[in-house]
């Protein structure tokens, strides 16, 4: 079959294609039935299927689709051929061809680049780069040049790819970085050292890698400094210099950048005034040792290859330069203290501490120490100082003092005193200091002289803490400045002159409590004892409790070693003025030192009643050392019966414990006198308050107390009272359980689940246990009690059921633990426990006869023991 001639072309068509030329016939405008057509000639030969794009296109030149299917099918039969043979220029043409209707495809452009990339022609393809950046809009661009520049970096043409990336940052300035890393690869280092320069000069510039304006700029100072053979066009110095200005934390990086940029270029003088400059100008450690470090590093390296050329070539010369490198090596090393000092004054210029410390490095240089302490004194300002300024001062004149130079010392100290200081305690230590130093040289004189000066009224008064008032005002008021005034004048003065400088102290008020007694003790040394007094008397007006404490210590001792018993009734008088506002805590001694007056020197009667304010007067806990006393001197005054009442109001006011301790002696007292009722009677009551399971010793003491002095009755008495104490004490026990083991909402543990052990039960089995500890500590039988139905133990306690006896339906609910409280429980207890605890005994009551009311009437059992 042939196709018409309308066609004029003369195609075989197969019988299989004769419905599809039919149609195309009838539509040959129609992309559809074109691309349906083309998609069945798929398998045939390429040629085949290129027939038929070529005539649709021939038909539908502007067809986007049926172009860009044609290209890419053109592109698919080249894959793995030569790129030397015709077919690929065959492709180029159709790719030209289809430029002329598809110019503003950005897609044609790209699968034509890229075909032209794989051709390796390498002007061509940048000519069609650039045609496509020509022919599309500025917005479609970005398309394009992701693809150009790939080209660029595939082949090794520098020059355009240079001149095509300067075009391309026009466009897109925020890939800068992009173009440095490639004229890094390519070694154009002055070109990125210019960009990345610029870079970093731009405030706005943000880095697609997420790097800082700092890193940039880290990055800049490496690469113009390790190649400074290769960057010509950029002032290293000046760029490294204006970030030293801009970027401070970064110091010693940057001076390391700057000196090894000179290293490099071989100008080692250079790098050496870099590395001086930079360690006199860091202002931190950090910063410090990064270039010491390298310094050091570049003598080193300096000195080795010296060593090494002179190995080679040796001579004179090369011998003098080895001693030069080594000796700045040398003493580049021992200045390192004396320059990490100087990076922390610049820290700090008003670093006192640090001040001290560079003097100490400058030993055994005297200009150097006199620089460095004048350096100082003028550049510490007092209000911004760090530390004791007036050290500084103080120390220069001790300088000046150990090389024998009074004369400079004592004008460095007389300057000091005109240092407005901030405190006055700093002025005041160096009127001392220089005190100190006259006294030193022996002269004394001055030493008065200066002091005198220290303490002279000014014209102009100023309250002592006024701080708006210079410190040279204010000194006058200084106790420090008058202490050593006070001592100079002890030791060098007159009576009179020390006399005065006291007397000047407390009118001024700025004394101490040791001041008035060291005034007291000094009047005494020259025998002025009335003055002493007056001074002590002083010294009490000014102060009060409890800072008057050691003054009347002092006042009221000094005042009974000197007048003893002479003058009692003044004595007392002092003892009453200081007793009066003591607090109690200070209250004994006083106390005690009165009641002594009193006994040597008074009446019996006014000590005991000393005594007694005593025992009310001091602390709770001196209370009883205080009742102790009492007793004791009342006992060798009075004899002990006199002490009945004192151990009776000490046992109603002491605290338990002591009262406790009280009523034993009491009744040890009563004891030996013979009084065994009463002694029985003080135990009684101090079982009161005595535990039977704590106060096994006082319940010892009185058992035996009992077996020594006692009968039956008195021992079954005590044995009951302790009984009635311990449940006592069992109450309160089992009140506070019952609190804590009370607070479950739906009742006790037994309640839910009978039989089981709630703490009740608990506490009581424990009960049970410590009462038959205590019984057989004291070598008495444990009373038996009835036991539960079914139990086998003995329970102690009332229960808190109750439960009917067994046959006894309906009939009155009975308890079998109930304890039967009656006024025979002792002799009933008694006859129980000689019967084993389990039977009753009937025991026959009568009344007794009005006429008998002085004895009771003995049971039965009783007389048949005692016949």
């Amino acid at each position: 079959m042939t196709l018409p001639e309308s066609m004029n072309l003369d195609i075989e068509v197969d019988e299989e294609d004769v419905a599809f030329e039919e149609e195309i016939l009838r539509n040959a405008y129609s992309v559809k039935h074109w691309l349906r057509y083309i998609d069945h000639k798929k398998k045939a030969p390429r040629f085949g299927v290129n027939i038929v794009y070529e005539r649709a296109l021939k038909e539908l030149p502007g067809s986007y689709k049926i172009w860009y299917n044609y290209l890419k099918t053109r592109r698919k039969q080249v894959k793995g051929k030569i790129i030397t043979e015709s077919i690929f220029e065959e492709v180029n043409n159709a790719f030209e061809r289809s430029l002329v209707f598809m110019h503003k495809m950005p897609r044609i452009w790209m699968d034509y680049c890229s075909f032209m990339t794989v051709q390796c022609k390498i002007t061509r393809t940048r000519q069609i780069f650039d045609r496509a950046l020509r022919a599309l809009p500025i917005t479609q661009h970005h398309r394009i040049w992701p693809l150009y520049l790939d080209f660029l970096q595939r082949f090794n043409i520098p020059e355009t790819a240079v001149r095509v990336y300067r075009r391309y940052l026009k466009l897109f300035p925020e890939n800068a970085e992009e173009y440095i890393e490639y004229l890094i690869g390519i070694d154009r280092l002055d070109e990125a050292a210019q960009q990345l320069a610029s870079v970093v000069d731009h405030e706005n510039f943000i880095s697609k890698h997420g790097k800082s304006n700092h890193q940039l700029w880290n990055e800049l100072c490496e690469l113009i400094s390790k190649n400074p053979d290769k960057v010509h066009s950029l002032n290293v110095d000046a760029i490294i210099r204006g970030g030293l200005r801009r970027y401070t934390d970064q110091l010693g990086h940057l001076w390391n950048s700057l000196a090894d940029y000179y290293v490099r270029s071989g100008l080692f003088e250079r790098a050496r005034d870099i590395y001086e400059e930079a360690i006199q100008t860091v202002t931190t450690v950090r910063d410090f040792s990064q270039v010491f470090d390298a310094y050091a590093q570049f003598e080193e390296l300096n000195l080795k290859k010296w060593m090494e050329e002179a190995s080679e070539n040796p001579g004179e010369d090369t011998d003098v330069n080895i001693e030069i490198r080594f000796a700045r090596f040398e003493y580049l090393m021992e200045r390192r203290l004396l320059l990490l000092n100087s990076v922390l004054l610049r820290q700090n210029p008003h670093n006192v501490p640090e001040w001290h410390k560079r003097v100490k490095l400058f030993e055994g240089k005297p200009s150097d120490i006199i620089r460095t302490f004048t350096e100082a004194v003028q550049t510490v300002q007092p209000k911004l100082a760090v530390g004791k300024l007036h050290t500084l001062w103080v120390e220069f004149a001790k300088f000046y003092e150990a090389n024998d130079q009074l004369e400079d010392a004592r004008v460095v100290l007389e300057k000091a005193t005109h240092v407005e200081y901030m405190k006055v305690d700093d002025l005041a230590s160096v009127w001392c200091e220089w005190a100190e130093m006259e006294i030193r040289q022996e002269h004394y004189d001055r030493a008065l002289a200066i002091m005198h000066r220290a303490t002279a009224m000014p014209k102009k008064r100023a309250a002592y803490h006024d701080e708006k008032e210079p410190v040279q005002l204010r000194v006058y008021k200084s106790l420090k400045v008058w202490s050593m005034y006070a001592d100079l004048e002890e030791s060098f003065g007159t009576y009179k002159s020390c006399k005065a400088v006291y007397d000047r102290i407390i009118d001024l008020r700025i004394c101490t409590p040791q001041i008035i007694i060291n005034f007291g003790m000094f009047l005494e040394e020259h025998n002025y004892f009335e003055e002493a007094f007056r001074a002590y008397e002083k010294g009490i007006a000014l102060f009060k409790w409890p800072y008057v404490y050691d003054i009347w210590n002092t006042y009221l001792t000094k005042f009974l070693q000197r007048y003893d018993g002479s003058k009692l009734e003044r004595a007392r008088d002092l003892f009453e003025q200081c007793l009066e506002h003591c607090p109690p805590e200070y209250a004994k001694c006083f106390y005690l030192l009165y009641a002594k007056l009193e006994e040597d020197h008074g009446l019996a009667r006014n000590a005991m009643a000393v005594y007694e304010r005593g025992t009310g007067g001091v602390e709770a806990a001196e209370q009883a050392a205080m009742f102790n006393i009492y007793i004791k001197k009342a006992a060798e005054i009075y004899g002990l019966p006199r002490t009945r009442q004192i151990y009776e109001k000490a046992i109603e006011v002491l605290p338990e414990e002591s009262s406790r301790e009280m009523c034993m002696r009491f009744a040890e007292m009563e004891t030996k006198l013979g009084e065994v009722d009463r002694a029985r009677a003080i135990y009684a009551h101090c079982s009161q308050m005595c535990d039977p399971r704590v106060t096994v010793e006082f319940w010892n003491g009185w058992k035996d107390f009992e077996v020594r002095h006692g009968n039956e009755d008195t021992m079954r008495e005590m044995l009951r009272i302790r009984r009635s104490v311990q449940a006592t004490y069992n109450t309160q026990v089992n009140m506070m359980a019952a609190q804590m083991t009370g607070s479950v909402a739906g009742g006790t543990v037994a309640d839910l689940a009978p039989g089981a052990k709630d703490g009740m039960r608990m506490l009581e089995a424990k009960a049970i246990e410590m009462n038959a500890e205590a019984a057989k500590s004291n070598g008495v039988k444990p009373p038996q009690a009835a036991t539960a139905a079914g139990g086998a133990s003995n329970i102690m306690f009332v229960r808190g059921e109750t439960q009917g006896l067994p046959g006894q339906q309906g009939e009155k609910v009975v308890n079998p633990d109930e304890i039967d409280i009656d006024d025979d429980d002792e002799e009933d207890g008694e006859s129980d426990e000689e019967d084993g605890g389990g039977a009753n005994i009937p025991i026959q009551q009568k009344s007794i006869p009005a006429k008998v009311f002085g004895g009771l009437k003995k049971d039965d059992e009783e007389e048949e023991d005692e016949n």
